[in-house]
């Protein structure tokens, strides 16, 4: 967000030239000039008074000089204060939102993972951009049925199959060795008592449950509560799908280093820093946005990312969104993001 004091000492004349030279600049590519500002920005003002107050913004650290033009272009600070508050976003129409819509829809069967990839599909092809989806985190999906089976060295198998008919396998590492009698025991009870509840809400309950519990039902309890921790806690191997990343190679910003452009492209690949992010991203309340640096990782320096969350069953279990140069059209991307998660969202309702 734009610091209180950014606000402050931008004044209206000099937000009105930084609002234009951003558009300018983000349709075009190209620095922008104090000629094509003069004539553009609607103020009655000479030449050279626009690039008095253009110096003023560039010793502000909104806008800078590119060493081969007389022009400008914005910094990571001017778009943080362009998004924040001068730029205007106004809702899809409803014609772009049916389209996306009817886009998104799979003809066959309930199809979690065809949805997700269409989604992603449509986010790159609409935005010209990187569309990524995280995929719905299994801790937030509802138990059909669980099992537990040992392994060597105090290590479970958690099978567990969820409401929209995934199957997952997670290996724990228990803190003693559990007998196959405890362990069906165990998965019998959450079987029986907590279908339909997502890990988190199983384990909140039994900790409930043990509270009020009979001593003779507490060793069970007990082994029902460690397990359905550490089947929360056992490493996840989902993440996320991209589509479109070839679509950054026509932004001249970023394909003109070929070193950079294959930078991004590792960083796709590895998903290590991309997943960070998302993961920053799930607890946001809404559209989030990292401009540049903001990201945190330099490979990203000149990449812009708008995220969200998608709710299931009114729970967030994802982020979506779409990675292109910090020279994106923000005012057409941010609600394109939202309503693709939204209608992610309603085409992901899990069935019994």
């Amino acid at each position: 967000m734009a610091s209180p004091s950014s606000e402050h000492t931008l004044n209206e004349r000099a937000q009105r030239l930084l609002k234009v030279l951003v558009e300018r600049y983000i349709r075009d590519g190209e620095p922008v000039g104090s000629r094509y500002l003069a004539k553009e920005s609607g103020l009655d003002l000479s030449p050279a008074s626009i690039r008095n107050i253009l110096a003023e913004i560039e010793d502000m650290g909104f806008i800078r000089s590119p060493h081969t033009s007389a022009g400008r272009v914005p910094t990571v600070q001017g778009y943080r204060f362009f998004v924040d508050t001068l730029l205007t976003v106004k809702p899809l129409e409803a014609r772009e939102v049916l389209s996306l819509r009817d886009s998104m829809v799979i003809e066959d069967e309930f199809n979690p993972q065809a949805i997700i990839d269409n989604a992603s599909n449509l986010l790159s092809a609409v935005t010209r951009m990187a569309g990524v989806i995280m995929l719905p985190r299994r801790e937030h999906v509802g138990i059909r049925h669980i099992e537990f089976l040992p392994l060597s060295e105090n290590r479970i198998l958690a099978i567990l199959v969820f409401q929209d008919n995934k199957v997952q396998n997670r290996v724990m590492h228990a803190n003693r060795k559990y007998t196959q009698a405890e362990l069906q025991q165990a998965a019998n009870y959450l079987n029986a008592h907590f279908v339909g509840k997502d890990l988190p809400a199983v384990r909140q309950q039994l900790l409930a449950d043990m509270n009020h519990a009979h001593d003779n039902v507490n060793e069970l309890m007990g082994a029902a509560v460690q397990l359905a921790e550490r089947v929360i806690k056992a490493e996840d191997k989902e993440d996320y799908i991209i589509a479109g990343q070839a679509n950054l190679i026509d932004f001249k910003e970023l394909s003109s280093n070929a070193e950079r452009l294959r930078a991004i492209f590792d960083a796709f690949t590895s998903k290590r820093d991309i997943l960070h992010l998302l993961d920053q991203a799930i607890t946001a309340d809404g559209v989030q946005i990292f401009i540049g640096d903001e990201a945190g990782y330099q490979v990203l320096d000149e990449c812009s990312i708008v995220t969200t969350p998608y709710e299931v069953n009114n729970q967030v279990v994802g982020v979506l969104g779409v990675i292109g140069p910090t020279r994106m059209a923000y005012d057409r991307v941010i609600p394109i993001v939202d309503m693709t998660a939204k209608l992610l969202g309603v085409a992901l309702n899990f069935r019994d």
